[in-house]
């Protein structure tokens, strides 16, 4: 049976007028983004020169530089920030304080002291510590072998719950019902309502499912697509879709949600990590607004293989355990032009310690004084479950609008994050944001849609909507046709856009009165010195360096896209380069010949100046050339998941044949592996790669 058109989407025209949403009164001023070979100006003093860092991915506008400190591990460093902090006047809560206002690159600025430290840490989704509060003592260990006599395995069955969410947090006091604004509430319970017809898993991960140890037997079960399309309720479960609201295109959108994202509830596997159950498509809620809550085919596809590349890419993300089909159509205008087509229908079972985002804590902030206080009890909520390392953190607020903070050179504060839970979280909070972003920027990957109802406070990667890899390197590149306009949301725009949003969070929980307004900038610039740390690590070890060469990279960026140089095969390619002096420029540039098409002989020859530039740095290095190559092997990877394998999988799904997902599925479990046989999966994309809903795709799913 067919259901009307409308996706739950949270894609709002970047053309819609700002009047047609509620006004947001903790809206922060953002950087300008500005498009092209902009970058984070970065400058930093070494011997007494300022050298301004432009990198192509960094995007612009942040309006941050470093001065006066090292840039090494460990060295401290000084950021100016065209950031005024100050309270916004009275509010309808009576108190003065609603926003803090920025105005980057003012002479108003802030000078703040942000210290790297050598503590960079990736979340490891396998870690248990990071993940999880302190749930390992409900985990009863003589459950550790399932019903299925195998060790660590379970059946459904046997699964741990624990709905600390819907137990420890204020919820709806209605259920189900119609779309609706939801006052005073974190979740709204729910029953998935999608209708199915002969349901069938088509799909699944063995890798999630070892994270909940689950046994390979259920997911042979004839009732498995009737569970995870939420057809017929999971023992132990307690369905819930989650209350948040978010900025979109820069827009304050109000009251968002779960508008067709079901969680089924938490489970604490054998080692005592939380794991949220969601299924994605399975019916309505009450924020799906004028909705369906369903997804289709061709969108659950994208997300169940990508949430898997990612994290086998090592980027920080959600996972998916399965993808089933429902037997049903659904109608869908995938461009927004009023071609409405039939479409089969899916269910993604989407993994994750917590879908937390930005936007859950931003929703209780834009409402009136009595949702307030939830900022506080979701914000403890979150410490004590998935960062107990701050929990017992004392909460004494420093700086601005708290007890005074210590000022260093230029009247800088000087913050001890040791002495504010809150304060210490939200910095943790920008540096895994910064982590995520930088681990982006150094596959290629875009993720098309950037709104802070689709940030995670995890630092995952999350909502895989219109997202792209890059194809032929281009830093205004976006996958997302919504975006067109303004490429807000463009590969060199991230991490500006990473910022603005950490910044609606620190709005947030200023206006909570949890953090000031100088703890906020502090996190604001370990945010900034996180990224440009780990961006200028990336991008050198791409190509087998040591240290960081700000001329060679921006020289090497600046002639991929003039070229239009594929990306991924082009740093894969260059690890097979023989990077010495007495290399033949034949023999130099013969590597990057898959790469590096149908130059010119001028082109040939800067790219030669560059190379030649190059092999200098590797001697004067003194790097190996089998550690070099081992080095870029292991970060560049031979396999990425295009948009046009993507669709050659879904166009086969959509007759009924999965093979090619099962085909992606093995492939993207060993990116950086060169995989005899599956060689076409690293070729050039075909000419077809480039019409509309290949390479660009609209929110619509």
């Amino acid at each position: 049976m067919a259901s009307s058109f409308r996706a739950a989407s949270h894609c709002i025209p970047v053309s819609a007028p700002a009047s047609a949403f509620p006004t947001n009164p903790f809206l922060l001023r953002s950087a300008p983004i500005w498009s092209g070979f902009g970058g984070l100006r970065v400058g930093v003093e070494n011997g007494g020169s300022e050298a301004v860092h432009r990198p192509p991915h960094a995007g612009c506008g942040l309006g941050v530089r470093a001065g006066a400190g090292r840039v090494d591990r460990g060295g401290g460093r000084e950021v100016v920030y065209g950031l005024l902090g100050r309270r916004a006047g009275e509010s309808r809560r009576g108190k003065a304080g609603a926003a803090l206002l920025r105005d980057f690159g003012s002479s108003r600025g802030r000078v703040l002291t942000a210290a790297m430290t050598d503590n960079m840490k990736n979340l490891n989704l396998d870690d248990d510590k990071s993940v999880n509060g302190d749930v390992a003592e409900k985990v009863d260990k003589s459950e550790e072998i399932g019903a299925s006599g195998s060790l660590g395995r379970k059946k459904l069955e046997d699964l741990i719950w624990d709905h600390s969410f819907v137990r420890e947090l204020p919820g709806d006091k209605r259920s189900d019902g119609p779309t609706r604004q939801v006052l005073h509430a974190c979740y709204s319970k729910v029953t998935p309502s999608v209708r199915v017809k002969n349901p069938e898993l088509v799909s699944w991960s063995r890798h999630v499912a070892d994270l909940l140890d689950l046994d390979y037997k259920e997911f042979e079960r004839p009732d498995f697509p009737l569970l995870f399309t939420g057809a017929s309720q999971l023992k132990g479960g307690l369905a819930y879709a989650q209350c948040y609201g978010g900025h979109q295109f820069g827009v304050w959108a109000g009251q968002l949600g779960d508008g067709r994202a079901i969680t089924l509830g938490e489970i604490l596997n054998s080692k005592g990590q939380r794991w949220e159950l969601q299924l994605k498509g399975a019916g309505k809620t009450p924020y799906s607004r004028t909705a369906d809550g369903l997804a289709v085919l061709r969108s659950s596809v994208r997300e169940y293989l990508c949430s898997e590349a990612m994290y086998h890419l090592g980027v920080p993300t959600t996972r998916a355990l399965s993808l089933v089909t429902t037997g049903e159509g659904v109608l869908r205008d995938m461009f927004y032009d009023g071609n409405v087509k039939m479409e089969p229908g899916a269910v993604v079972c989407r993994v994750s310690p917590s879908f937390i985002r930005f936007g859950s804590f931003q929703i209780h902030a834009a409402r009136d004084k009595a949702d307030l206080p939830i900022v506080k009890q979701l914000a403890d909520y979150t410490i004590h479950h998935h960062y107990p390392d701050f929990e017992d953190l004392p909460f004494e607020r420093q700086g601005q609008d708290g007890s005074e903070s210590q000022k260093g050179e230029n009247n800088a504060p000087q913050i001890d994050t040791s002495k504010n839970k809150y304060s210490a979280w939200f910095t943790e909070i920008a540096e895994r944001t910064a982590l995520m972003i930088a681990k982006w920027q150094a596959v290629g990957f875009t993720h098309g849609v950037m709104n802070t109802d689709n940030m995670s406070i995890l630092g995952l990667t999350i909502d895989y909507g219109p997202f792209g890899f890059l194809d032929a390197f281009d830093p205004k590149y976006t996958p997302n046709t919504t975006d067109l306009p303004g490429r807000r949301y463009g590969f060199a725009n991230q991490p500006d856009i990473g910022l603005w949003n950490v910044m609606q969070l620190a709005n947030t929980l200023y206006t909570a009165e949890l953090i000031t307004a100088d703890e906020a900038q502090y996190g604001l610039g370990r945010y900034a010195d996180k990224f440009m740390f780990l961006y200028q690590q990336h991008m050198s070890n791409k190509i087998g360096l040591k240290t960081y060469n700000k001329d060679l990279l921006s020289k090497l960026l600046n002639n991929m896209a003039f070229d239009k140089v594929d990306y991924t095969n082009f740093f894969r390619s260059f690890s097979n380069l023989k990077a010495t002096p007495e290399t033949s420029d034949d023999d130099l540039i013969a590597p990057l010949k898959n790469a590096l098409l149908d130059l010119s002989k001028e082109r040939r020859k800067v790219w030669l100046d560059w190379l030649h530039q190059y092999v200098k740095n590797v001697v004067d290095e003194g790097v190996s050339e089998a550690d070099r190559k081992a080095l870029m092997n292991s970060v560049n990877p031979r396999y990425v998941l295009r948009n046009y394998m993507l669709q050659s999988a879904i166009d086969m799904a959509e007759q009924g044949d999965f093979s090619e997902v099962e085909n992606l599925l093995k492939l993207i479990e060993r990116p950086y592996d060169d995989q005899p046989g599956m060689e076409k999966y690293a070729r050039l994309p075909p000419a077809w790669a480039y019409r509309p809903g290949v390479c660009m795709l609209s929110c619509s799913s």
